[in-house]
């Protein structure tokens, strides 16, 4: 086998069908465009994405679901576990904010039960669900 007689095998590659070039070709006169219409025309043959002939489109039948709450990202989710790193008896925002636990941009904080906690601690203003504050007061501890 040489370079100069590889080629491709047979059914590979298919000639491409030139339109508008005469009765002969079967293509000729219209080009299987068809006679007149939208599609028959250069450069109008599409519409935009989602366009249905002026019916009301899918997209704007259906209705919009879903809500994203911008109050969402002022909270910042604390785990239960990572207080115990704490070297604090009293916890409190700015505590939580200092030692790294919450985002630079919250402005509130919520402790989530993940883990266990092992000593007593008393949280002042920061928000606790169910499980975390029996957690947090079955070690001692207490929630303000």
């Amino acid at each position: 086998m040489r370079l100069n007689s590889l080629k491709p095998a047979d059914g590979a590659r298919k000639e491409r069908t030139r339109v508008g070039r005469g009765i002969g070709s079967g293509l000729g006169k219209t080009a299987g465009r068809g006679h007149k219409g939208q599609y028959a025309r250069s450069g109008k043959g599409k519409v935009k994405a989602g366009f249905e002939g002026g019916q009301m489109p899918l997209q704007r039948r259906l209705p919009k679901i879903g809500f994203r709450s911008r109050m969402a990202a002022d909270v910042s989710e604390v785990l239960l576990y990572r207080l115990d790193g704490l070297d604090l008896d009293q916890v409190d925002f700015a505590a939580l904010k200092a030692a790294g636990l919450v985002e630079k941009r919250a402005r509130r904080a919520k402790i989530v039960k993940k883990g266990e906690i092992k000593r007593a601690v008393k949280l002042v203003g920061i928000a606790v669900t169910a499980g975390a504050r029996a957690a947090i007061e079955a070690a001692g501890g207490s929630v303000e």
